[in-house]
């Protein structure tokens, strides 16, 4: 059975998921303890060293990744609960860790327990963590860097200084206006729900965009555009009618 502790600053909330557990896996989970704050939590993590942690990140006074102050690798599995601003929740999202809206409902709860369970047991994963705090820290609406996980660890690059990323398998390569290549250890899919929506565009399945870089569109053989370093890129079929407005402002 997995042992799992809940924080929330929200005692209807916290209690609230602790019942849904209780009903819904009580076979599977055993709540040890439930907690208030990141203050209450830490002593009650060290005594009942849980194999999970459902965490809320949005609490008055503290944010809940706080936490970490505290354990810095972590080993425990943490699932995020929130109604985060669409920002983090990509951030969230793009660093492998699971999470659930609020409000919680049961179903939801299954399908990450089963997520959970089809993993190497509850291992440390330090660094997912790292890699969605450094984005957190590094928000496009305020500071326009976003840190990628890569095979020896974590890159920062600057979001302006992307020019397109490249769909590798089940990796993405990133190419840069430096002459850079940078090999992320994440799908095309995720790198995608990483950027800002309004300045990359998606122009073939295996190809992501940033329109500033983007010089012409081109119909001569295969239709594609031409980026401003003259590198030709394919254009799905589906997608030539977009691309074409866009860049006639259409």
């Amino acid at each position: 059975m997995i042992t799992a502790g809940i924080i929330d600053d929200e005692p209807k909330v916290a209690n609230g998921l602790k019942k849904i557990i209780e009903k819904y896996l009580g076979k599977k989970i055993r709540v040890v303890f439930v907690a208030y704050s990141v203050k209450e939590a830490v002593p009650q993590i060290n005594m009942h060293k849980p194999a999970m942690v459902f965490l809320d990140v949005e609490m008055p006074g503290e944010n809940g990744f706080e936490l970490f102050n505290h354990f810095h690798d972590p080993g425990f599995k943490v699932v995020i609960t929130t109604a985060y601003k669409e920002y983090a929740l990509r951030a969230i999202k793009f660093s492998a860790i699971d999470y659930l809206l609020k409000p919680i409902n049961h179903l939801e709860l299954l399908e990450v327990l089963k997520k959970i369970e089809k993993q190497q047991g509850l291992t440390p994963y330090k660094f997912e963590l790292e890699t969605l705090i450094a984005n957190l820290n590094n928000n496009t609406d305020t500071a326009p860097k976003v840190a990628f996980p890569t095979q020896t660890g974590i890159e920062f690059v600057k979001v302006n200084n992307i020019v397109y990323c490249q769909a590798e398998n089940t990796y993405t390569t990133i190419y840069t206006s430096l002459n850079e290549s940078i090999l992320v250890t994440r799908t095309l899919k995720s790198v995608e729900e990483m950027l800002p929506r309004d300045l990359f565009i998606r122009i073939h399945k295996s190809y992501l965009v940033n329109i500033n870089y983007i010089k012409s569109f081109s119909r001569t053989g295969s239709q594609g555009v031409i980026l401003e370093n003259g590198l030709f890129l394919p254009v799905a079929a589906t997608k030539s009618k977009e691309i074409i407005a866009l860049l006639t402002n259409g």
